[in-house]
């Protein structure tokens, strides 16, 4: 049995663990805030953007076929968002493992496989197992940001266009709330039109409170987006095209794979914070219960140890 000493050593040393687990989720919860803002501030022109696109390509059917970029799949391309640091649960590896079952599959293919690490985590892993990484866009993952988006995006669009690569996929997690994170894989290039259209554009930006009545909230949120959804009207769709088709859609597309790595980013550095903020959540709850039962031990003993020298006491008097 511990010693009061060592009992006492190890209370002081949870109780350090508690506080910087309880910091680290105010920072995280604080981040998790201002990635919110982000979100929200780009979500209008987001849904601007892909509403135009797709009701265009929709209702015209030149447009539609100009769109259509398949062929036969050779090289392929894994954009993977991860994050720079530790401590946020099951974040970093659900992307590792789903990136490299995307590799495993191209390669059973005969498909070659070139991967942009977007977070230092992925591309660590991505470096480790030997597979080709394309740039260091570790930077993007701390603070995100259009430029780096769009370079990525410029230099996609140009490898497809020349041949180089012949599908896009992204792997990334998809911020619902702060307790709900869902580990996405989407196709970038080419666009399917039909997937994109059914795409999850709702999210909660207005609480950082991953609980029971956090739950009950999105739902009632979910029921009303619902009905609003069967109450809309849908987008007129008589476009006037100009100067011509060709010139619209070579404007259109890469702005269109630009705003998708943005929100795909935007998304995992919300969901990275949600997930930590949760992670150091729990670490707190843990060290609080096991500074109970700690402090319970502690009584314990201490109660033992009085209850035997007043035993020792009783017993040399009597031998007196």
């Amino acid at each position: 049995m511990p010693s009061l000493k060592e009992i006492k050593n190890r209370i002081s040393s949870v109780n350090s663990t508690r506080k910087i687990t309880s910091a680290m989720k105010m920072v995280a919860s604080s981040k998790l805030h201002h990635a919110q803002v982000m979100i929200g501030n780009m979500l209008p022109y987001e849904t601007m953007l892909e509403d135009i696109l797709k009701t265009f390509i929709a209702s015209d059917v030149d447009a539609k076929s100009m769109f259509d970029f398949r062929r036969e799949v050779k090289h392929a391309a894994i954009v993977a968002f991860s994050s720079n640091s530790s401590l946020c649960g099951g974040f970093n590896a659900n992307v590792i493992k789903t990136m490299l079952k995307i590799v495993a599959d191209y390669k059973a293919r005969g498909i070659d496989v070139v991967v942009y690490p977007v977070g230092r985590k992925v591309a660590e892993k991505a470096a480790k197992t030997g597979l080709p990484v394309a740039g260091d866009y570790s930077g993007a993952a701390d603070k995100p940001n259009a430029k780096d988006c769009q370079a990525i995006g410029e230099e996609l669009m140009e490898k497809f266009l020349g041949g180089e690569i012949d599908e896009v996929v992204m792997v990334y997690h998809h911020f619902k709330s702060a307790g709900s994170q869902i580990l996405t894989q989407k196709r970038l290039l080419p666009v399917d039109i039909e997937a994109a259209m059914d795409y999850d554009h709702y999210r909660d930006l207005e609480t950082t409170i991953a609980n029971a009545r956090t739950v009950e909230y999105l739902k009632q949120k979910e029921q009303e987006r619902q009905y609003e959804r069967k109450e809309a009207h849908a987008l007129n769709s008589n476009f006037l095209v100009e100067p011509d088709m060709e010139t619209v859609m070579r404007m259109l597309i890469p702005r269109y794979v630009n705003l998708m790595i943005y929100t795909a980013l935007l998304d995992s550095n919300a969901s990275e914070h949600a997930a930590r903020m949760v992670a150091m959540q729990t670490a707190t709850d843990n060290a609080d219960e096991l500074l109970r039962q700690l402090n319970l031990q502690y009584n314990k003993s201490r109660q033992q140890a009085i209850t035997n020298e007043l035993l020792d006491i009783v017993g040399g008097s009597v031998n007196n």
